[in-house]
């Protein structure tokens, strides 16, 4: 299986870089692990929304899309469990 390439969007790259730094580390390992498996266990789908999935890393979230077709996957949005769906 293929290796999926990824992108970040603006706006989670920003919000990336105002998370403390220890839990910044495993979010960015997370993220990497995407690229071998898109959706890890622990994974789920967005109600509502299309190949839109969300994974979770302690108390913070990475919204994610998933185009299988370009082998792509775009972070939408990375940010605490508790504003993160705002």
């Amino acid at each position: 299986m293929a290796n999926y390439n990824i992108f970040i969007s603006a706006t989670a790259e920003k919000a990336l870089k105002k998370i403390p730094k220890k839990d910044r580390g495993r979010i960015v390992q997370l993220i990497q692990t995407l690229a071998i498996s898109p959706v890890p266990q622990g994974a789920r789908k967005l109600m509502g929304e299309q190949n839109v999935y969300r994974v979770r890393q302690g108390n913070y979230r990475v919204i994610y899309e998933l185009k299988n077709r370009k082998l792509m996957i775009l972070i939408l949005k990375i940010g605490h469990r508790k504003s993160i769906y705002r």
